[in-house]
This record gives C-alpha cells, structure tokens and sequence, in this order.
C-alpha cells in the first residue's frame, strides 16, 4: 500500500512539490538519471518512489491531483499535522476563497478571519495561507522546458525605467533598460540606452553579442516596436533594421508568441501546457 511507502524511504523525506515533480518527468519519459539531475536527489531515492508506487498499483494521475498534505499523508503515513476533517471543510470553502481574493480590498488575513468565525478549531493563519496558496498554484500548468547551448537569446527591454542626473544641469535624466537572457546557462546581459528606438536598441544588442563572445542561432524579441513592425502568430512582420542586423551577423529573429516571452518560455501560459 501506498501509505506505506513513509517506512521505506530512507533519509530525509521529500518535498511533496518536488515527488510531484519526479512523478510528471517520468511521466514524459525522462529516465531515473535525469530525473535525479533535474531534481537534485539521489537515483536511488528517485529509483525508492517510483518502484512503491509501481508496487501500489496507484493511479499517478491520481496522486499528481491530491494537495501536498494528502499526498504526504500517502507517503508518510501516521503525519499528525493532518486531518481529514478538517481539511475537508477547508477544501470546500477554497473555490470561494479564490475567487473573493479578485475583489478589491479582499486579503488573505480578511478570509481568514471569516473562515476561523465559521470553524474555531480550524487551521492557523499560515496553515490557512499554505493551503490557500496550494489552491492558486494548482490552477497554474506547468512543463519542463528543454534548451540547447547558443539556440536562442531572448531579448527585451525592462518594465521600468532607471535614471541618472546630470551633473552640469542637475536634471534627472530617464533610460531604457536593455536586458537579454541565454535559457540554457542562464547568462544575462543588460545595457542602458536613451531609448527604446531602433537605433538604441540594435547598439544594445549588438554590445550583448560583443558581450557574450558570440551569436545564437535565433533571436527572440519579445515583439518591441524597435524589432517588430506586427506581432502576429503567424506572419509577424519585422523592422527591415532588425533583418539587416540578423543577417549581417548571421542569425535569425523569431519574434515571441502572442502572450510575450513568458509564454515562448513556459507553453502553459499560451494555452499549449
């Protein structure tokens, strides 16, 4: 049985987000050795859990729907941190608790005081929070991205500004941030520029090339008016500056899809998770 998996499992027990996580790789056909690498554990605890629930017979769909404290109880049996009950008339209240987050001046704290009212023997303030924020999390698809070394640069300008004074006028003065990201190594670059216009932003982008020592195989704009003329999810059309510079250095620019560089970086935010 599943519930007791806790008696077998050497060492420290696992984050449940972390077991859901190993559970939804293998899923995708990643093997025991990266999932351990992704996840940072041993492939012998990685081997631990998936062989009891292997042995179980259980439904993984299942288990990735359960809340972390359901999925532990399973887990590790005998948690005293848990009760049915309890949690039950919690969960049935978190869809509303949800949706009255939206509204203007509704806090955490406000619902919690309302749902202690109505259970005085309920969770405290952050069990409450926790099982509230495994509610809005559960709502959000996730996936693993794959990236390959130099394939792509994703590249745009920050949301706010920054300025500096001048100091033979004492004038505040505002700039552009320009900031690009390899996904593979995480290596960023940054620049500030006087604005965000098509020649600041090709002399930003070409001293992140000189920068990083090389060009990736494809550019990502996240559709700034400097790079692309139309932001279309088929046939975005490009500022001619922006293909001249692709094709002196070689490259080419994919502008992002529709829901911007979040959505090129994580499909679920697009609809594709």
């Amino acid at each position: 049985m599943i519930t007791q998996f806790g008696s077998l499992m050497a060492g420290k027990p696992k984050r449940m987000s972390q077991i859901k996580q190993l559970i939804r790789l293998y899923q995708s056909g990643s093997g025991i050795k990266t999932i351990a690498r992704i996840l940072g554990m041993s492939k012998n605890t990685g081997r631990s859990y998936l062989k009891k629930m292997a042995e179980g017979g259980f439904n993984t769909e299942e288990l990735l729907k359960q809340e972390d404290p359901l999925l532990e109880k399973s887990f590790h049996a005998g948690n005293p941190a848990y009760k049915a009950d309890k949690f039950e008339y919690l969960k049935s209240r978190l869809d509303y608790y949800e949706k009255e987050l939206k509204r203007t001046g509704v806090t955490k704290q406000l619902l919690w005081q309302e749902y202690i009212e109505s259970d005085p023997i309920g969770y405290s303030y952050p069990q409450f929070n926790y099982h509230l924020r495994q509610q809005l999390v559960s709502r959000k698809g996730s996936m693993v991205m794959e990236h390959i070394a130099g394939d792509k640069l994703y590249i745009d300008f920050s949301g706010k500004k920054l300025h500096y004074i001048d100091r033979s006028t004492g004038e505040l003065v505002a700039c552009e941030v320009f900031v690009a990201c390899l996904p593979f190594s995480d290596y960023a670059f940054a620049i500030a520029v006087p604005s965000q216009q098509t020649p600041d932003f090709l002399y930003a982008l070409s001293c992140c090339l000189e920068a990083m020592g090389g060009v990736p195989k494809a550019i990502v704009p996240d559709n700034l008016k400097a790079a692309v003329i139309k932001a279309d999810k088929y046939e975005p059309i490009l500022n001619q500056s922006m293909e001249d510079f692709a094709n002196h250095y070689g490259t080419v620019v994919v502008p992002a899809r529709a829901g911007g560089l979040l959505a090129e970086l994580d499909p679920a935010v697009a609809g594709c998770g």
